[in-house]
């Protein structure tokens, strides 16, 4: 069964989250701890629990979401997974972390590539859904049997994510929302990059984009 924790990391306010699976294996997504104090919390939770990280998943390559991609390959040897699509913008995050005076220590490269379909791993079952708009690889990751949607940064609650950035598409993220998230049931959680949870039924019903 699936267990999951939340941490609210880096300027960016960013949502990073440990999956726990079987015999206490974990998969970290997105990693957004920004300095040591912050790799330092999610070392001691980590260990605190007990955990074992298989994985490391990035929904997209934004530079909030792989600020830790380094820190976590370094200390847990994980294979990355991310969709190749995104690499671009791995190759645009320096310069993104000197535009906001920021430090960041390269990401290495995605060890699998992701695409739609079934992920098993770390005893979990996850479908993922291609839902591009806010960066061209965009991934949410869906457990259905919890009907939890690990969804970064496509829809957040009353909102929706940014498309002015760089492979950003306005029209295409308003579509891929309503094709690959809307239809899901109304019940199903969606759990975002950046502030609270929400569920499908209320974006659909009360977010001001659709």
């Amino acid at each position: 069964m699936l267990q999951y924790h939340c941490f609210e990391f880096s300027p960016f306010a960013e949502n990073t989250y440990v999956l726990t699976g079987s015999e206490g294996n974990c998969l970290i997504v997105d990693p957004g701890c920004y300095g040591a104090s912050e790799e330092i919390i999610l070392t001691d939770y980590i260990n605190t629990h007990k955990l074992t990280p298989v994985a490391l998943l990035n929904t997209h390559a934004h530079i909030d979401h792989i600020f830790g991609n380094y820190y976590v390959k370094q200390k847990w040897n994980v294979p990355l997974y991310l969709s190749k699509l995104d690499i671009p913008l791995f190759e645009r995050a320096e310069s993104m972390a000197a535009l906001w005076n920021l430090q960041y220590t390269p990401s290495p490269l995605p060890d699998e590539d992701l695409h739609p379909g079934t992920l098993t791993i770390a005893g979990l079952e996850l479908e993922v859904r291609h839902v591009p708009g806010h960066a061209p690889g965009h991934m949410v990751f869906i457990h259905h049997e919890r009907k939890i949607v690990f969804c970064g940064d496509t829809l957040f609650q009353g909102s929706i994510g940014r498309t002015d950035l760089p492979g950003g598409n306005h029209e295409q993220l308003l579509q891929s929302i309503r094709e690959q998230l809307f239809t899901l049931p109304d019940d199903y959680q969606l759990l975002s990059g950046h502030g609270p949870a929400t569920t499908v039924g209320a974006e659909r019903a009360h977010n001001p984009f659709f």
